[in-house]
């Protein structure tokens, strides 16, 4: 009787969200929208840690194209010990103060890798070093 291997596939690709890529999202910034579109075209899962729906939301109608944004994404990464705990080493490895970032960083991490979406692409280089399976996207040309 022939064995069958089986094919195991890369996982799908991941777009994580940062505050700035959730607000330039709301404020229908081109270079965002065309990001998010190639992700989703690709079948990457697109995700926001809960950390940047605390940055971005503040409970008044004034939140309404930033819940638009968190919707369409669909899944929102909670912040547990573990990613909590890849948060803290990040700090502490990049001397950094930029907890948010960080916590943004350990998500893409613990959960395997991913792209970040960011407009702050400076900080969360510093905490990415050394993982290259996080990778910095920019929403502005450096």
């Amino acid at each position: 009787m022939a064995r069958t291997r089986r094919r195991t596939q890369a996982p799908p690709p991941r777009l994580i969200l940062d505050s700035g890529a959730v607000i330039a999202l709301s404020r229908n910034d081109q270079r965002a929208r065309a990001a998010l579109a190639a992700a989703w075209e690709a079948g990457a899962e697109v995700s926001i840690p809960s950390v940047v729906v605390a940055e971005t939301v503040r409970g008044t109608a004034k939140d309404a194209a930033v819940n638009r944004i968190i919707k369409a994404a669909g899944v929102v990464n909670g912040a547990g010990e573990g990613i909590g705990r890849v948060a803290g080493a990040l700090l502490g490895a990049a001397r950094s103060s930029s907890t948010v970032d960080a916590v943004v960083v350990a998500t893409a991490i613990e959960s395997g890798g991913g792209v970040i979406l960011t407009g702050d692409p400076d900080d969360l280089d510093a905490l990415a070093s050394g993982h290259p399976e996080v990778v910095i996207e920019p929403l502005s040309r450096r």
